[in-house]
């Protein structure tokens, strides 16, 4: 065959296939509408077509057939819809966060020199004023010896200078008096030097591992042991600066530790930093959690999440969120007749979307059927037809 005669057997084959598709395929009409065929062309191609612009839909070759084309006897598009809901968005506040106890010391001597005693074992619980350990103190019981054999020579003349006013003079009486107070005064630094060769418990806490032994020669920078009281628990979070003006000292917090999945810790807000970190837009908190069974430790991590009002939006189905050229949109039914009603969406959830919309709850939106739906378009319900059905039927 000439290569001529296949072009055109070709060509006729397809026009052929294009007519056969025009009047035979449901929905052929809109389809060419779609595609940006004019109005004029669709209805010379495809005369026996409603649309459903009309308000009516494609009649096929039979009443069965009407109706699985989303028409009817009633000349409305069949859909599904679903009611607008009210949905909340940032009203809960996820972050991870860091525990400490509500108070720690690092506790070091106050005197130079060498543990003589360590009283404590790591995981005591120790009160305050209690002696962990101890130094040598041979040279300041010696000092104190001294100071208290000095006082009580000052003692004992000025007593005598009282007590013989009239043969010495008035000078020497004061002098005795300020050698007397001098006396005192070095008692007592020598017996302050003496306490501080016991090294004694700032705070109430629980003491962690002690990291030197007997015959340490320590300093005044050297760390004996690290004292905890974890009453409670100090968990530090950062959160979003959106939170800045919605977070406040008092307010409710939930942590849960990693190390023990399931288990809630409740507690408050108990500080909030007063500037936001420029670098990550973050805001510092501080949680302070109840700990009175001991079960958290300083150090641990935690899960913290708080609750708040939050942002309420309609919220609509998935499936009904529809896009051309212009964005987003939905179909709302408002007495059987379809209108588009353009949204903005917030925010997306595995059940609905949260959009920003002039629609409202109970606003019917379709979801199913969305194909055929046109502006101003007459459309049935499927769950309003499906009632009129069991009503006849009875």
């Amino acid at each position: 065959m000439a290569f001529w005669k296949q072009i055109v057997l070709s060509i006729i084959v397809i026009a052929a296939g294009f007519a056969g598709w025009i009047f035979f395929v449901p929905g052929s009409a809109d389809t060419l509408r779609n595609a940006g065929v004019p109005e004029s062309l669709v209805a010379k191609l495809a005369p026996a077509m409603k649309t459903s612009d009309a308000g009516g839909s494609e009649q096929g070759q039979g009443g069965q057939g009407g109706g699985r084309n989303g028409g009817g006897r009633n000349g409305g598009v069949l859909v599904v819809t679903q009611a607008v809901v009210q949905g909340v968005v940032n009203d809960r506040l996820n972050a991870i966060g860091t525990g400490d106890a509500i108070r720690s010391v690092a506790v070091t001597p106050q005197a130079t020199g060498t543990i003589r005693e360590i009283l404590i074992k790591s995981g005591d619980k120790v009160k305050q004023g209690q002696v962990l350990a101890t130094l040598d103190s041979e040279e300041q019981v010696i000092a104190k010896g001294q100071a208290e054999v000095a006082l009580k020579s000052a003692m004992e003349k000025s007593n005598l200078y009282h007590n013989i006013k009239s043969s010495v003079s008035r000078m020497d009486v004061f002098d005795a008096e300020i050698v007397e107070q001098g006396a005192r005064l070095q008692l007592q630094a020598a017996e302050l030097n003496l306490a501080r060769r016991n090294i004694v418990a700032p705070i109430d806490g629980i003491v962690g591992i002690v990291p030197v032994n007997i015959g340490d020669n320590v300093t005044t920078s050297t760390p004996i042991v690290t004292l905890d009281d974890r009453s409670e628990i100090l968990v530090d979070y950062w959160v979003p600066e959106r939170f800045a003006n919605t977070v406040s000292v008092g307010q409710p917090v939930e942590a849960m530790s990693v190390a023990r999945p399931g288990q809630v810790f409740t507690g408050e807000v108990e500080a909030v930093d007063n500037r936001v970190d420029a670098a990550s837009r973050t805001l510092r908190i501080r949680g302070r959690i109840d700990n009175s069974t001991d079960e958290l430790r300083a150090g641990m991590s935690f899960n913290v999440s708080m609750k708040f009002a939050g942002d309420k939006y309609p919220a609509v189905d998935p499936l009904s969120v529809q896009w051309d050229s212009q964005g987003s949109f939905v179909w709302r039914v408002v007495d059987g007749k379809s209108h588009k009603v353009r949204v903005s969406i917030v925010q997306r959830n595995p059940d609905f979307v949260l959009v920003k919309a002039d629609i409202k709850d109970g606003d019917a939106i379709v979801t199913q059927g969305l194909q055929r739906v046109r502006e101003a378009g007459a459309v049935r319900v499927a769950n309003e037809v499906a009632s009129s059905s069991e009503v006849t039927a009875q």
